[in-house]
């Protein structure tokens, strides 16, 4: 055998240690890249200013895939997220006075660099949050194009004129900003769920301070560091991060922000909601979902289980508007439950990094463990592990893809969102039951059908609780279409025209008393 053949046999056959070693060598060289290129910031930015806590205290950011330290950032709290806040505060008024059109330049250039910095936003998303390269270069692009939208958008806030009750008045409607905007970004879209807040934001004259999760901050660090070369002036964008309660409860209680926008957890985001009322701010929340997928008997097969592995194993399941629920009609339930299956199984796991991979790590150890929890009770319950069902030979937070059968609405995970790479098979016989099951949640944010039935496909969309209905398509997101929810799924609405009312406060003008000549 020769040298080369042996060579390659062995490459075939790497232990999980060897994998992770390179996985290591290959974080190292992006983690170096980037800093070269400037884009590696591991300090807050308040008034235009990179500012380290003023007690010098540091936070751990790691990379998931390898648990290797990236860098150490500010553990900031109270006194920086008030420095911020004053920041934003005296930066308002300069900013809100711009015109659209000069505010519309600033965002524009902003989304040039962003695009121009495609790969490397990519490389560091896929570095400290774990995704797959093209996932995260995919993030980049629908991120990009919310500050894209809205730069057009800045142009375009128009008021009204009423018609008057008296020949002697004029009325008008006025929209203004609504002034600094407290923004609490989640782990799992690092960069969009920021651009997606701040790109409305600013369009409509607010100034911002950013909290990002301090398990992925450095995206939107980078993100903040083009932004200062493409012109936003000092104080209009603010990052902070380190303490998450202390930095959210003092954007809470000052009277300075006026609006908090929220992407998490249900059960923070109604501590949010709580807290906002003591100094009545705007708040828009977008929260956790409870996705179920409803597949027809008459449904196009590969159409279902391509659209259906796309909605739940995208980001490892780690999207608020993944399938958490896959209600599949009897007649087609074996048929489809084998085809997903053997698709599931073909999904490559390891680092985000590696050619062909479509699912990484998950975030963090506890979520490893409520996936297994969930999955625990589901057996408990009268439920059998298909495909996968436990930690993938990688080690660290890697998870096998998973489908369990015979789920039924006695178990957590009908209840519960999964956050993870776990999609269970239910079974119903009519069109209302599975109506009925898909909507027997508090949550209430995106919901999945195919039918081929077109009348079908109407009366369902109509009858689901959900703020986004999915029909024949896995993946909906997109920076022109409103995106929110029902119930407990949050308040507002993010992206599209519609966007920009949670920016704004509106004015009614009243002229009276106009003589005539």
């Amino acid at each position: 055998m020769s040298m080369m053949l042996r060579m390659a046999l062995r490459s075939c056959h790497l232990s999980p240690f060897m994998r992770l070693c390179r996985m290591s060598t290959e974080a190292s060289k992006v983690s170096s890249r980037l800093s070269s290129l400037g884009l590696l910031r591991t300090q807050g930015l308040i008034g235009g200013k990179w500012s380290d806590a003023h007690d010098r205290k540091t936070l751990k950011v790691e990379n998931p895939a390898t648990g290797e330290l990236i860098a150490d950032i500010p553990f900031m709290g109270r006194k920086e997220t008030t420095d911020a806040i004053s920041a934003a505060y005296n930066a308002f008024h300069s900013w809100s006075k711009l015109t659209g059109s000069e505010r519309s330049k600033i965002l524009r250039k902003w989304y040039d660099l962003l695009i121009s910095h495609k790969e490397d936003l990519g490389q560091l998303i896929t570095l400290e949050q774990g995704k797959p390269l093209q996932e995260a270069n995919g993030e980049v692009g629908y991120g990009a194009a919310f500050i894209e939208f809205y730069a057009e958008e800045a142009k375009r806030i128009y008021g009204d004129i009423i018609p008057p009750t008296s020949a002697d008045r004029r009325l008008f409607v006025l929209k203004q900003p609504v002034g600094v905007v407290g923004a609490i970004t989640p782990w799992n879209f690092p960069f969009a769920m920021i651009t997606r807040k701040v790109g409305p934001a600013l369009a409509c004259g607010c100034t911002v301070v950013v909290k990002p999760s301090e398990l992925t901050p450095l995206t939107a660090l980078a993100a903040a560091e083009l932004g200062l070369q493409a012109g936003i002036p000092p104080g209009v964008l603010n990052v902070v991060m380190g303490n998450a309660p202390e930095i959210g409860d003092t954007l809470l209680a000052s009277s300075q922000v006026r609006k908090i926008t929220f992407t998490g957890s249900t059960a923070v985001g109604k501590k949010l909601m709580a807290g906002a009322a003591s100094t009545v701010k705007k708040v828009s929340l977008e929260l956790g979902g409870n996705a179920p997928v409803i597949v027809f008997d008459d449904a196009e097969l590969d159409v279902a289980v391509k659209g259906a592995i796309a909605a739940k194993f995208r980001n490892s399941g780690q999207t608020c508007v993944c399938a958490n629920r896959i209600l599949v009609q009897e007649g087609i339930y074996d048929q489809f439950a084998n085809a997903f299956a053997k698709g599931v199984e073909q999904l490559q796991v390891g680092n985000g990094f590696a050619e062909g991979v479509a699912q990484g790590p998950l975030i963090n150890q506890a979520a490893v463990e409520k996936v297994e929890s969930h999955i625990h009770d589901a057996l408990s319950k009268g439920a059998n592990v298909i495909v996968g069902g436990k930690r993938h030979s990688l080690g660290l937070t890697f998870y096998e893809p998973t489908v369990i059968g015979n789920v039924n609405t006695e178990m957590k995970i009908s209840r519960e969102e999964v956050f993870g790479p776990v999609a269970p098979l239910f079974r119903f016989r009519t069109e209302q039951e599975a109506i009925e099951i898909a909507n027997n949640t508090n949550a209430g944010l995106a919901a999945y059908l195919y039918t081929t039935n077109i009348s079908r496909l109407w009366r369902v969309s109509e009858a689901l609780e959900y703020g986004i209905v999915s029909a024949n398509e896995g993946l909906f997101s997109t920076e022109v279409a409103p995106f929110g929810g029902f119930k407990e799924s949050g308040l507002g609405r993010e992206g599209s025209k519609y966007g920009v009312d949670e920016y704004l406060e509106m004015k009614y003008l009243c002229l009276g008393n106009l003589k005539s000549a």
